[in-house]
């Protein structure tokens, strides 16, 4: 049976002590959200400050997530890089320990064309063997995959599927259109989770399910009942929520609350830092309100 990667994702922390991946936290906090009812997990995404994770890292974090996993559900690796010569060693290594998917966001920085991108996540999924959901981010990578090329890349046997984050429902719809119902479009905003269902998107890639899993796994289940009514009351209720994990660059807010709740230290690597007074004073509230701290 294909492995799916429908339903509530975290995109999950790196937890950090005195400078260094805190080992114990990471595996803790990934029981944390598969006893919650999530339906994967995604290490060493943008959320898991990948772009300052060593190689050394990267891979150590792939690998003890899919240990502390044990089976339960499948991981999807984060892979991603502007080079596709990196993508391909981070791909292969995922695959080698025992991942069942792979995150590829566009190669930033240098702007590759349309064509550059196909052959990009071509090869990284050839090379891998293994199902790829593509990340799309035009905000941090300055390149948007058009919904033809997306279209096309559909096309390749491995290529199952896109995070989608360019913020742009009209594209998503253009993609869900071109790409049909097998394709899977998952959101990679919170907050167009619900817009996304709406016209056939397969779920969401979180950054709060990192810490309010639980309100998350019950809307898309509500969802998949076709209770429209009790999926629109709990994403209405998480929208403010939602918001104020991204007051400054994700994933700043978040860090700093899952600092407050004491499953982790809130340590960030340069140049993420602490976030400003006025939000760790508004984030301190929204904690309060929501029981985390």
């Amino acid at each position: 049976m294909a492995v799916s990667f429908r339903g509530i994702i975290p995109a999950l922390v790196t937890p950090f002590r005195d400078g260094k991946v805190d080992e114990k936290a990471l595996a803790e906090h990934v029981d944390y959200v598969i006893e919650q009812g999530v339906n994967a997990v995604l290490p060493c995404g943008t959320t898991g400050e990948s772009p300052t994770l060593s190689h050394d890292e990267h891979n150590r974090v792939v690998s003890l997530t899919v240990e502390a996993v044990k089976g339960r559900v499948p991981v999807l690796a984060g892979a991603g890089s502007n080079s596709t010569s990196e993508a391909i060693y981070m791909a292969k290594h995922a695959a080698s320990v025992g991942a069942q998917g792979l995150l590829l966001v566009s190669p930033y920085y240098n702007k590759p064309t349309q064509e550059g991108l196909y052959r990009h996540f071509t090869a990284v999924a050839e090379a891998a063997s293994l199902p790829v959901i593509l990340y799309n981010i035009p905000g941090r990578c300055s390149v948007n995959i058009l919904p033809e090329t997306m279209e096309r890349l559909s096309r390749h046997p491995l290529i199952i599927g896109v995070k989608e984050a360019t913020g742009d429902l009209n594209q998503m719809i253009r993609t869900i259109e071109l790409c049909g119902k097998d394709f899977l479009v998952t959101s990679g905003d919170d907050g167009l989770t619900l817009p996304l269902l709406s016209v056939g998107g397969g779920g969401v890639i979180s950054v709060a399910a990192n810490i309010i899993p639980k309100p998350l796994v019950e809307m898309w289940a509500a969802w998949e009942k076709g209770d429209i009514a009790k999926t629109r009351e709990l994403f209405f209720k998480m929208l403010p929520f939602f918001r104020s994990l991204f007051l400054e660059t994700n994933p700043i807010p978040l860090k700093y609350l899952m600092g407050l709740t004491g499953r982790m230290t809130s340590e960030m690597r340069l140049p993420m830092c602490p976030p400003s007074e006025n939000v760790q004073a508004t984030l301190k509230k929204v904690a309060s309100e929501w029981g985390l701290a």
